[in-house]
């Protein structure tokens, strides 16, 4: 399988990191193919233009800005993705939500047509989405409190954009404020293990 790993952090020494090379090392243990995004160490731009937002639902989406950037150019060819990154304020990082905003997109996630539907062809090569992901809040606060926001959006809106068979699973390591190196080294452990499973 062709599996794409978006990761958004800006520290290369962060858990974080760590989390992502280890998926990327099973990923390549395992004999997939990878494709590994770094949105921090390519330097994407998160900021919609005007130009962008302008032609959003004309005919042609201007993405000109974007159309050389890895994560657009492949996309539409990966079986799966895996998204690696911490929420901050019970949310994904402005960096990966601009990702969203400007490599999900028009004429390359969906269609908008002429009399405002909305059609989902465009990714149905997608089969699986991982999110790795951290949370300084505990499980009680981020699910009952918050609603986990960000579940909602990529397990809802994301999925809804890919095959029809599309599973998503989710490895979450909450209370990352009290964490102690051993459960951290478990979650490591955790996620490289369902990764392999892939």
């Amino acid at each position: 399988m062709l599996i794409q790993v978006v990761h958004c952090h800006p520290l290369t020494d962060s858990y974080n990191h760590a989390l992502f090379h280890t998926i990327v090392a099973a990923l390549e243990d395992n004999g997939h193919q990878v494709a590994a995004t770094d949105l921090y160490r390519e330097q994407f731009d998160p900021a919609m233009s005007a130009d962008e937002r302008r032609s959003y639902y004309a005919a042609r989406y201007d993405n000109t800005m974007v159309s050389a950037h890895t994560a657009l150019l492949i996309i539409s060819r990966v079986d799966g993705i895996i998204f690696c990154f911490p929420h901050w304020w019970f949310a994904m990082p402005a960096m990966l939500k601009g990702y969203f905003d400007r490599v999900w997109l028009p004429g390359v996630a969906f269609d908008v047509l002429p009399d405002g539907t909305v059609s989902t062809d465009r990714l149905k090569n997608i089969r699986r989405i991982i999110v790795v992901t951290t949370y300084g809040g505990s499980w009680w606060m981020v699910r009952v409190g918050l609603g986990d926001p960000a579940r909602k959006v990529i397990g809802r809106a994301v999925r809804a954009l890919c095959a029809r068979t599309c599973r998503v699973t989710w490895f979450v390591h909450y209370d990352m404020d009290r964490a102690k190196p051993p459960e951290l080294k478990r979650f490591l452990e955790r996620v490289r293990a369902g990764v392999l499973r892939l």
